[in-house]
């Protein structure tokens, strides 16, 4: 059992990582478009390729990370030397160089898939760490908890203090080059705090032979949960960026509000935090599949209730908006401790332990998910006729709407019936990690006699 100090150290770390994560999601595209001044045609295209080569280089990194073998672990020596360049080129990537036109597009390519390989780096390494540090089923569902209240918090301090503090440390380009530059410092002194903080079990680390190619493959493949929970995972990161990579743009052209963005950020996520703290219970209850449902049947009822809702109805716009981010707390949650989960099952299949493969394949998916929503918004962007900085179309207007209403709701319900196919729960986990440690024990007697 992991100590309450523990849990803290490992989930403190992802706050750091919202800190870039939820930058990109939420404000990357509008900085391009409204300060970077790229048309939404060359920003859907910076954002296809670069989301395409950070997803590639996902099973290579979780392949890498699985044959790695120090002193501190195989997956914590990423945490402690990956922050620093993450930082670094996260600035890069929110900097207007002065360049000419081609030399301004060439290096928002550049930089922005630079920063998704970096971002990889250090990302898939620390969440394969859950795997390692307890292979407890219910255990897991609550550091996990604990881990996206942190996320949420590191998002809040972003979908808040984003605006705010552009305008604080320049405004406009030098604001939001100033802003990464602070966010870059925080996150790295909270990623080295999770590399102090946590220890990779000993005995897996002294027994576990380093993962070929072959095996890593072999895993994957006879992994049916594993790909259940990937294609939950990735319709989950679809519903979440349409709704909040909309949201600046819906605020500032459909409602006539820019001033309310922060607003709207803070409260949507700040309703979440109950919901995290209640999601160990719908698990415990439910079942981690049945309760990834019970979410998104209220996001599909906040979605209904948002698109009939006027966008000069302001009030009526952050109820249903706070609904919505309520139905997709169980998913962010349950989805990385679901992965965790299937770990062991490919483990009992395959005989081989491999968790920054499962890890890594699993982010790959999601990533190509966030490039698809990532660049298919900003090409819904150009096929409604949308132009940064100008009254927008009544097309313009309506594509808004449907993009930040009905896309969740269609991705919500196609989460629910795919959810129907997941069997690996808690009874069914615990006859594998028995199984498992069973196998240990006369693998040990063997080796020992």
């Amino acid at each position: 059992m992991l100590s309450e100090k523990q849990q803290f150290d490992y989930a403190i770390g992802d706050m750091g990582i919202n800190l870039y994560f939820m930058s990109v999601m939420t404000y990357l595209l509008f900085f391009y478009t409204d300060v970077y001044g790229l048309s939404a045609e060359v920003a859907a295209g910076v954002f296809l390729f670069a989301r395409i080569v950070d997803a590639v280089t996902d099973p290579i990194m979780g392949f890498l990370a699985d044959r790695t073998r120090t002193r501190w672990g195989k997956f914590r020596p990423y945490v402690l030397f990956g922050p620093v360049p993450l930082a670094a080129i996260t600035v890069a990537t929110f900097t207007v160089p002065d360049f000419d036109e081609l030399g301004q597009i060439v290096w928002a390519y550049a930089t922005y898939t630079a920063f998704g390989i970096i971002y990889t780096v250090v990302t898939i390494p620390y969440a394969a760490l859950s795997a390692v540090i307890s292979n407890d089923y219910q255990e897991r569902s609550r550091f996990t908890s604990l881990r996206m209240i942190f996320a949420l918090a590191g998002g809040a301090i972003v979908s808040v203090g984003m605006l705010p503090l552009v305008d604080l440390l320049g405004g406009n380009a030098i604001g939001y080059q100033r802003t990464m530059v602070a966010f870059g410092v925080m996150a790295t002194l909270l990623l080295w705090l999770t590399f102090r903080g946590t220890a990779e079990n000993a005995l897996q680390a002294s027994t576990t032979p380093k993962v070929s190619f072959r095996d890593s493959v072999r895993v994957v493949a006879a992994n049916g949960p594993l790909w259940i929970t990937i294609a939950l995972f990735c319709l989950g990161m679809l519903a979440f960026t349409f709704r909040f990579s909309t949201a600046p743009y819906y605020f500032k052209y459909s409602m006539g509000r820019e001033d309310l963005i922060p607003l709207y950020m803070l409260v949507t996520l700040g309703v979440m935090f109950p919901s995290l703290l209640a999601v160990p219970w719908l698990s415990r209850t439910y079942g981690k599949a049945g309760a990834t449902r019970v979410g998104a049947l209220i996001a599909m009822v906040g979605a209904v209730g948002f698109y009939y809702t006027a966008p000069t109805n302001v009030w009526m716009v952050f109820v249903w908006g706070s609904v919505l981010a309520i139905g997709g707390a169980p998913i962010m949650v349950l989805g990385w401790a679901m992965l965790a989960d299937t770990v062991e099952q490919g483990e009992v299949r395959t005989g081989v332990r491999a968790e920054g493969v499962v890890f890594s394949t699993a982010s790959f998916f999601q990533k190509l998910a966030k490039a698809v929503a990532g660049s298919g918004i900003a090409a819904m962007l150009a096929w409604f006729g949308f132009v940064a900085n100008q009254e927008q179309s009544q097309d313009t207007i309506a594509g808004l709407l449907f993009m930040i209403a009905v896309c969740p709701l269609l991705f919500n319900a196609l989460l629910f019936l795919v959810s129907l196919a997941h069997r690996l729960d808690r009874n069914r986990h615990a006859e594998i990690v028995r199984d498992l440690t069973e196998r240990a024990i006369v693998h040990e007697d063997a080796h020992s006699s």
